[in-house]
C-alpha cells in the first residue's frame, strides 16, 4: 500500500515536539505515538531538551514505553543552534523516510517543516517532478499571535507561520474557537488544510474521584466545609497567575465575610520561574496565610477531585487540558474568556445579569485581565454549592462524550488515512498532480 513500509506494512511517522515540559502537549504526543502502534502507524517522537526551571514530563513518556530522539540543539526561542536541529532533522528524515511528519507547538512546526521542505524536495527525482512522496501535519495546541511578545516579534512570527503554512498538507486545531483565531482572524492557511481534532485523554484515571477527595484535603488538612480554588499550571507569564493572587486579595476584602464559618484557601499547583515573585506578590497581598504553593504534582487523580473550583487565568490558550481534566473529575471552572475556553465553558445562562462575568453550562468565564470580575465569579461559585454541582455533572458528561483518548486516537488515524489515499490517488494521476483542497469544509466548525 502507498504509504507505508514494504517491508512491515506500517505506516512511518515522525512526531516533532519542541520538549516534553509539563503540559497538554507532551501527554498529547506520547498519547499519539504509543497509542496508534495498534493502527498501524510506527513513530518516533522527536523532542528537544527541557531548559532549567520548567519541569520535565520524560517520565510520563517512559511509563508509556515511548523513547524519544532527542535534538538538544533544539530550544523554545529563535537560536543559531535551529540551524542545527534543521540539520539534523533532516538527517532524521533520510534515515527514516517517513510518509508522515507532524509537528507539534510553534518551534517545532519551524524546524520541522522547514526540515521536511529540504527533505521533500533536495532529491534528484525533483528535476523529474517527483518530490519525495511525504505529508506534512502541524497541530496548533495554543498560538503566540498575541500575549507572548511585542508588536513587532509578533508580526514577524505571524509572517513566518503564513509561509510555513504554504509547507503544510494539513493544519489541525483543537478548537472551533482557535480555527476562527488563527484562520479567519489572522490569515493563517487556507480553509481547506484545516482539520479541528479536541484533545483526548484517559478518563479512565478519573473515574473513582470521589473515593480520591480525601487523599489531598487530609495533606492540607482541609476541613469538609473548606472550599479549595485551585489553579494548575507552569508558573509563566501567559498564564497569568499574577491575576489570580489579585483576584484572591479582591475576594478576601469584598466577599471573604460572607463565607461564613468556612475557609477558603487558594491552592497553585505548578511551578516555574515566577514562582519567587507570585510568593513575594501573595505576601505584599496580605495572601501569605490564605493561598498554598504546592509546587509541581504527578497526580491528578488526587489534587484535583481535592478542589472544589478549578481557575483559569490564561492570556492565551488553545484548549487547556488543565479545564478537561478538572471536567473529568466533574469540578466545576472559572476561567478567562481565551481560545477554546469558550467551546470547553459551552452556551451561556440566559439568565440576564449585569455581573461583567457569565454563567455557562459547564462553568463560569470572566473578561481577560479583570481581577475584579474574576472575583466576582469565584464568590458565585464558592458560595453556591448547588450550582458547582450542577456544572460538575454536565462537565464530566462533557468530557466522556467529546474528549476520550479513543476518540483522538481515531480522529488522528482518520486523519493519516485521509493524507496516504490523497498520495495514493496523487501518484496514480501523475507524478506531478498536486492535491487541491480548497473546496474541503470543516464540518466540525
Amino acid at each position: 500500500m502507498t504509504g507505508t513500509d514494504s517491508s512491515s506494512g506500517r505506516t512511518r511517522v515522525v512526531r516533532i515536539i519542541a520538549r516534553l515540559n509539563v503540559g497538554g502537549p507532551a501527554r498529547h504526543v506520547v498519547w499519539l505515538t504509543a497509542g496508534l502502534v495498534p493502527a498501524g502507524y510506527e513513530t518516533v517522537l522527536v523532542a528537544g531538551v527541557v531548559p532549567p526551571g520548567e519541569d520535565d514530563m520524560g517520565y510520563f513518556a517512559e511509563a508509556n514505553d515511548v523513547v524519544p530522539h532527542v535534538i538538544p540543539q533544539m530550544s523554545r526561542e529563535i537560536s543559531p543552534q535551529d540551524a542545527v536541529t534543521v540539520w539534523k532533522l533532516y538527517k532524521l528524515f533520510r534515515r527514516e523516510r517517513p510518509q508522515i511528519v507532524h509537528t507539534h507547538t510553534a518551534k517545532a512546526g519551524t524546524v520541522g517543516r522547514v526540515a521536511g521542505f529540504l527533505y521533500r524536495w533536495l532529491t534528484p527525482a525533483t528535476l523529474m517532478g517527483r518530490p519525495r512522496p511525504c505529508r506534512f501535519v502541524h497541530t496548533y495546541h495554543g498560538h503566540i499571535f498575541h500575549s507572548y511578545y511585542g508588536r513587532a516579534k509578533t508580526r514577524f512570527f505571524l509572517l513566518v507561520e503564513k509561509t510555513l503554512a504554504r509547507m503544510s498538507d494539513r493544519i489541525v486545531v483543537i478548537s472551533p474557537q482557535q480555527f476562527r483565531e488563527i484562520h479567519e482572524e489572522f490569515g493563517v492557511g487556507r480553509v481547506g488544510q484545516f482539520r479541528v481534532i479536541p484533545l483526548g485523554l484517559d478518563a479512565g484515571v478519573f473515574s473513582n474521584w470521589k473515593e480520591r477527595r480525601p487523599v489531598l484535603r487530609e495533606e492540607l488538612k482541609a476541613g469538609e466545609r473548606d472550599v479549595l480554588v485551585g489553579i494548575v499550571g507552569r508558573l509563566t507569564e501567559v498564564k497569568n497567575h499574577a491575576l489570580f493572587l489579585q483576584a484572591a486579595a479582591i475576594f478576601k476584602e469584598k466577599f471573604g465575610a460572607a463565607t461564613g464559618a468556612r475557609r477558603v484557601c487558594f491552592v497553585i499547583i505548578g511551578d516555574g520561574q515566577l514562582r519567587k515573585d507570585l510568593e513575594e506578590q501573595a505576601r505584599a497581598l496580605g495572601l501569605a496565610d490564605d493561598v498554598l504553593f504546592l509546587g509541581t504534582r504527578s497526580d491528578p487523580e488526587n489534587f484535583y477531585p481535592a478542589l472544589d473550583v478549578v481557575a483559569l487565568t490564561s492570556l492565551n490558550e488553545g484548549t487547556p487540558l488543565t479545564l478537561i481534566e478538572a471536567m473529568a473529575n466533574a469540578r466545576a471552572c472559572v476561567a478567562t474568556e481565551v481560545g477554546g475556553v469558550v467551546d470547553l465553558l459551552g452556551a451561556k445562562s440566559d439568565a440576564k445579569t449585569a455581573a461583567p462575568w457569565a454563567v455557562c453550562e459547564r462553568g463560569v468565564r470572566s473578561p481577560s485581565k479583570d481581577a475584579a470580575s474574576f472575583a466576582g465569579a469565584l464568590a458565585l461559585l464558592v458560595n453556591d454549592e448547588t450550582l458547582r454541582d450542577e456544572m460538575g455533572k454536565r462537565g464530566r458528561l462533557f468530557v466522556e462524550q467529546s474528549y476520550s483518548k479513543d476518540r483522538l486516537l481515531a480522529d488522528v488515524t482518520n486523519l493519516y488515512r485521509e493524507l496516504t489515499e490523497e498520495a495514493a490517488e496523487s501518484k496514480v494521476q501523475s507524478p506531478n498532480a498536486e492535491v487541491k483542497n480548497e473546496s474541503s469544509t470543516l464540518d466540525s466548525i
